[in-house]
C-alpha cells in the first residue's frame, strides 16, 4: 500500500515459505509496519495486524472500513512541494478520522525513503514519486478486500503476543531494526532481549526479521538463522549492499 523503512517485500520469497512449513490457523504480524507479507500471503483463518503507531492502525481500520470516501481525499490530489509541506503542518487534531489517514497516506506514499520520522518530498533528478489515481483506487480496493475479517490491534507488541500465543499460532515479528531511524519509535536494546525471551518462551512459532549487526546476533543466535544479502537502493542510487537475518523457533 505504501513504502515503510525496514518494508518486507523484497523478503517475502524468504519468509512465506518459513511460514506455510508452519501450520497454523493464526497469523499475528506483531509489528505490522506495511503489513507487506500479509497481502502477498493466502488468508489464514484468523489474522492480526498490530502496531503502536496510531496513525498506520488508523489507516488500516479506515481502508477496511471507509473505502470510497478515503479514496475521494485523492481525486484532485497533485505531487507538489507545497501540498506535502501543507500537509506535514495540519493540525492532525482537527480533522476527522477518514482525513487524518488520507494525509497520512499521503505523506507516506510521497516521502523519500518511506521515513515516518525527518519526512521530506521523495522528488530528485532519478526518481520522483507521483499520486497516480488509476493505480491508488486499484492498489487500495485490493487493500480493502485483503483487510476484511483481519483484526487490527494497537497493543504493545509483548500484550499483542501474549493474547494470541496458542500452538495454532505463527508469528511474524519485524521489530524496528537496531541502530537505524526513522521508524517513528524508539525500540531501546532492552527490547529486544525482552524479545529473544519472550521468542524462547512461545508456545506457537515464530519468524523474526532483524538487521545483520554484532548486537542482534548475540541475542538471537540461539533460533535458526537464515542470511539473506539484500541491496537497498533509496532514491533511485546504485544502492548498498547489506545483509539481513531471519531467525524462527
Amino acid at each position: 500500500m505504501f513504502p515503510w523503512p525496514g518494508g518486507k517485500t523484497r523478503l517475502a520469497a524468504h519468509i512465506l515459505p518459513l511460514i506455510h512449513a508452519q501450520p497454523h490457523t493464526c497469523y499475528v504480524e506483531a509489528f505490522a509496519g506495511s503489513a507487506a507479507i500479509l497481502f502477498q500471503r493466502e488468508p489464514a483463518k484468523v489474522e492480526v495486524l498490530n502496531d503502536t503507531h496510531g496513525e498506520l492502525v488508523r489507516l488500516y481500520r479506515v481502508v477496511a472500513n471507509h473505502l470510497d470516501e478515503f479514496v475521494r481525499h485523492f481525486r484532485w490530489s497533485l505531487t507538489s512541494r507545497e501540498m506535502f509541506r501543507w500537509a506535514q503542518l495540519q493540525n492532525v487534531e482537527t480533522l476527522t478520522d477518514i482525513q487524518r489517514a488520507a494525509r497520512f497516506y499521503y505523506l507516506q506514499k510521497l516521502s523519500f525513503g518511506g521515513r515516518v520520522q525527518g519526512q521530506t518530498l521523495g522528488v530528485g533528478p532519478t526518481s520522483t514519486k507521483r499520486i497516480n489515481l488509476l493505480r491508488l483506487e486499484q492498489d487500495l480496493s485490493d487493500a480493502h478486500l485483503r483487510l476484511q475479517g483481519v483484526v487490527v490491534e494497537q497493543l504493545p507488541w509483548q500484550l499483542c503476543i501474549e493474547k494470541y500465543d496458542r500452538a495454532e499460532t505463527v508469528f511474524l515479528l519485524d521489530p524496528p531494526y537496531w541502530d537505524t531511524m526513522g521508524y517513528g519509535n524508539d525500540f531501546p536494546i532492552e527490547q529486544y532481549q525482552q524479545l529473544a525471551e519472550v521468542m524462547a518462551g512461545l508456545k506457537g512459532r515464530a519468524i523474526l526479521t532483524i538487521n545483520d549487526h554484532p548486537a542482534m546476533r548475540a541475542l538471537f543466535d540461539r533460533f535458526q538463522c537464515i542470511s539473506v544479502p539484500i541491496r537497498y537502493t533509496v532514491g533511485g542510487g546504485a544502492g548498498a549492499a547489506r545483509t539481513e537475518l531471519i531467525y524462527t523457533t
